[in-house]
């Protein structure tokens, strides 16, 4: 199965990787794993007056911050997986890359909030799920 692991860092995200190595099914040379992170845009007007090698630094750092204990985690479990760190926002690249990739399924971790909060904040994981033809496995 081809998975896309989404991430960001967060106990969201630990929590989900907690449940991968709680669950054999899902963690195993098997599967063939691509970990994503979606770092947020710098604004045009500020991008503009620095140069692409600072910019494209800042990228690739805050993406590698992220990927750094998810790399860990994949180690101790024996599993190789490619890491593709993604400027823009987090719901769209991450839909973009299931369906672009053909990727079999999605799993990411989730905050769990109500209806109503998803309605009035919004949620990256709701996104996903709105605009991704790519079955999801959220993680709460």
């Amino acid at each position: 199965m081809k998975i896309l692991v989404a991430v960001d860092g967060s106990s969201f995200t630990k929590r989900m990787l907690a449940y991968l190595a709680a669950h054999d099914d899902w963690l195993g040379g098997k599967h063939d794993y691509t970990v994503i992170s979606a770092v947020p845009a710098v604004p045009p007007r500020a991008a503009a007056v620095i140069d692409k090698a600072t910019l494209k630094g800042y990228y690739d750092e805050s993406a590698e911050k992220v990927f750094k204990p998810i790399r860990s985690f994949f180690s101790k479990q024996g599993i190789k997986a490619e890491y593709v760190g993604k400027v823009g926002h987090a719901a769209e690249t991450i839909s973009d890359t299931a369906t672009k990739g053909k990727f079999d399924l999605v799993i990411m971790g989730s905050h769990g909030h109500g209806s109503l909060s998803n309605l009035v904040l919004g949620s990256v994981a709701t996104k996903v799920l709105a605009q991704c033809g790519t079955p999801v496995l959220l993680i709460r």
